[in-house]
């Protein structure tokens, strides 16, 4: 795949660029706006806190649905395993009856 000119690559997590790969005067127009000598205005400011934010905010929100999504497996596997084992309980207390039975009237 050959990247040419202002495409822009973006990585899968969720349509959020990545990096991209810009032509010569655009970044040259872009290097002049980022010179040592300038500081961003307040307004440039606000908005990268804010972008910021929000991307903080849509991965802690992935984050959160992903815990949420493994403890329902989790307590899935257990309420599995409670079933088993009662199961188990019960068939062994049934087994220990039938012997109880079995060994009280051979004595007799």
């Amino acid at each position: 795949m050959a990247v040419t000119g202002d495409e822009t690559e973006s990585a899968t997590t969720g349509g959020m660029s990545a990096y991209q790969i810009s032509s010569p005067a655009s970044g040259l127009s872009q290097a002049m706006d980022d010179s040592p000598g300038s500081l961003p205005s307040p307004q440039q400011l606000t908005e990268e806190a804010s972008r910021k934010r929000e991307l903080r905010l849509m991965k802690n929100r992935e984050a959160a649905r992903e815990c949420r999504r493994k403890k329902k497996e989790y307590v899935r596997c257990l309420e599995n395993r409670v079933a088993v084992l009662e199961k188990q309980n019960k068939m062994l207390i049934e087994e220990l009856k039938a012997l109880k039975d079995l060994y009280c009237h051979k004595t007799e």
